[in-house]
């Protein structure tokens, strides 16, 4: 019989591509999400009945334990960059966590692998990174032999990162951005999927901090995914306490509105956040260590951003005609 892991989150960003890594190396998948009607298209990641959808409350002993029945592999890949309803920091990212954990080691489950991300520090002002940290604290705790993955932004085809300013960039001249001196080191989420692998099957465990070939700040980031998408546009680097009055306005607007209006726009946490670097400490385990070459972001980013060109899929098309129309000119 095959192998089964569970994935917690597994048909999130970077969920979806450990649970095709995993099947596509046989395992059968069990899909822990919230609403598994929603997530019935990881099915096709694996043949038939080899990827299963399940319901599952990362919040409830009980829910989370019935999922882990007969497991021989645990993933845990839930996380949230926005508070909302009962999903908070705290609830999701510590303790959510230590239950997976906790509940692991009593099931006897042979590996767990754990994404946290780069930046988790319990004593940090953001309450995203601090329970990161607390997170780790507690996985460490109950599986000691726990692989922990520490990611700095993960870009793939689903980010909420390259497509978020790329949409930005459609309206109006200037794109906004605060913490624009702030360095990140772009990690590609199959790069991340294939580390999550490797600690399912056992053969790396311990704390690796993922990034890609590049680090550079998110100014020159943002500048070069202009490029990509074929816009001119202002960057304003806004100030950081411009941004936590913006953040703050938004937050306060999600807080009356009584869940009609979630903050996806900027909160004040991530603008704590954008105050430090993102980028793979000195001394730390990489994706190299276990035999991952990292891809860089500038080789992946345009093959899926081409929708945000002037001229969408054409665009490239339209460009070699006016550089034809000048030749021909001359």
């Amino acid at each position: 019989m095959a192998r089964l892991a569970t994935v917690y989150g597994g048909s999130g960003f970077v969920g979806r591509y450990v649970v095709q890594r995993l099947a596509h190396e046989g395992w059968r998948v069990r899909v822990a999400v919230r609403r598994p009607n929603e997530a019935l298209f990881v099915r096709a990641y694996g043949d038939v009945g080899q990827v299963e959808p399940v319901p599952c409350n990362i919040r409830d002993d009980e829910s989370v334990a019935r999922v882990m029945e007969g497991a021989e592999a645990v993933v845990n890949c839930v996380g949230i960059l926005i508070e909302e309803g009962r999903n908070r920091f705290e609830a999701v990212q510590n303790e959510g966590a230590e239950r997976i954990a906790r509940i692991a080691s009593e099931k006897g489950v042979k590996s767990l692998v754990h994404l946290s991300a780069l930046g988790a520090d319990e004593n940090s002002p953001s309450n995203y990174a601090r329970t990161k940290a607390l997170g780790e604290k507690a996985v460490l705790r109950h599986f000691p032999q726990a692989m922990i993955l520490r990611p700095s932004v993960i870009f793939g085809p689903e980010d909420h990162f390259f497509n978020r300013f790329a949409d930005m960039a459609k309206f109006g001249p200037v794109l906004p951005i605060v913490g624009g001196k702030t360095r990140f080191q772009p990690v590609f989420v199959d790069d991340v999927a294939a580390a999550a692998e490797m600690g399912a099957e056992g053969k790396a465990s311990g704390i690796y901090e993922l990034g890609g070939p590049e680090v550079d700040t998110l100014r020159n980031i943002i500048a070069k995914m202009l490029k990509m998408i074929n816009r001119r546009r202002l960057i304003l680097n806004l100030p950081f306490w411009m941004g936590s009055v913006i953040g703050f306005v938004f937050d306060m607007a999600q807080a009356v509105s009584m869940g009609l209006f979630t903050n996806t726009i900027l909160t004040r946490d991530q603008v704590r956040l954008l105050r430090h670097d993102v980028v793979v400490g000195e001394g730390a385990r990489t994706l190299q260590d276990i035999g991952i070459t990292p891809a860089a972001f500038e080789a992946i980013v345009p093959e899926y951003l081409w929708r945000f060109r002037p001229d969408g899929q054409y665009d490239e098309i339209k460009q070699s005609m006016l550089w034809l129309r000048k030749l021909r000119r001359i």
